[in-house]
């Protein structure tokens, strides 16, 4: 055994840009000491497009359409981020159907991107059989986001003003049904992964973020809140009608890998309960306060 850990030598890796464990094309040069990670060089910029700097140059209803491929498998965040800034700078209000919309769309997009990342972060550990099922479970929810807004992936729905058109017919009835049944499968994924003796031993005191290192470095999300962090813009600092609705801040006090996947099953809860209340507490009335021919108004300067 001495031996072996004697040979043991110092190894260099490049992952990317088309790792199949990557989503966009990033790249991350990594050095290792058998098993352990040593040092970490990233390299963005294999699609760098500069999204910030075209949106300057664009017509304001031109990047309805951008924000949300800013990210793949979460584009949803991205639409209500930049539709409240247009909103705030423009003095258009919201209304408040459309925001309770609003918070449904976030939750159900938190929920199939957690998903998402179980999958991929699974069978970057070789256990394959868990994509097949998170991605499995994870269409339910885009067969949802389908009906909604006619989308599986770019949904295009949130915009300055509200949301491109109201619940469809049947739709609560068929979205509740959906999440009893991920709510249901949140116990075998227990099972599956997190009571799992070999998911443990790859990810319990691996790759440990410090709550003091994430702090300074601007870690945010589930990343932050498996540091042990408390904190959760939708809590400490509400937007929408987040300051309405009864939710949990799941956390975790060892920042492994472990506990950011945990905190991602745990959010996955959260978020089924907050959906329920949304399609419980939503008031009638419009979902979309049109700000006017989008060729010829002008956000006020």
């Amino acid at each position: 055994m001495n031996g072996t850990r004697n040979q043991v030598r110092e190894f260099e890796y490049f992952i990317g840009p088309q790792h199949p464990g990557i989503s966009g094309n990033y790249s991350i040069k990594l050095k290792a000491v058998g098993d352990e990670i040593i040092e970490a060089e990233a390299r963005p910029g294999y699609l760098h497009r500069g999204f910030e700097k075209l949106m300057e140059q664009r017509h304001w209803i031109k990047n309805v359409p951008m924000v949300c491929r800013i990210c793949v498998p979460d584009p949803d965040p991205n639409e209500v981020l930049y539709s409240m800034g247009v909103e705030e700078i423009a003095g258009l209000e919201v209304p408040e159907r459309a925001q309770w919309i609003r918070v449904m769309v976030l939750e159900m997009s938190r929920i199939q991107a957690h998903l998402f990342f179980l999958g991929g972060f699974c069978g970057s550990l070789g256990l394959y059989t868990v994509p097949q099922w998170t991605f499995g479970d994870r269409d339910y929810i885009l067969d949802r986001f389908e009906e909604l807004t006619g989308a599986r992936v770019y949904h295009l729905y949130t915009m300055p003003g509200g949301v491109r058109r109201d619940l469809p017919p049947g739709f609560k009835d068929r979205l509740l049904e959906t999440l009893a049944y991920i709510e249901k499968r949140l116990h075998d994924y227990d099972r599956l992964i997190f009571d799992n003796p070999v998911f443990q031993k790859r990810t319990i005191g691996v790759g440990v973020i410090k709550a003091d290192w994430a702090m300074e470095n601007g870690v945010t999300g589930p990343n932050l809140r498996a540091t042990g962090v408390k904190f959760d813009l939708r809590r400490d600092d509400p937007y929408l009608v987040y300051d309405q609705i009864d939710f949990e801040i799941p956390t975790m006090p060892d920042g492994d890998m472990f506990s950011r996947a945990m905190v991602r099953r745990l959010e996955i809860e959260q978020s089924i309960k907050i959906i329920r209340q949304v399609l419980e507490m939503m008031p009638e009335g419009p979902v979309l306060n049109r700000p006017g021919n989008p060729l010829t108004w002008r956000v006020p300067p």
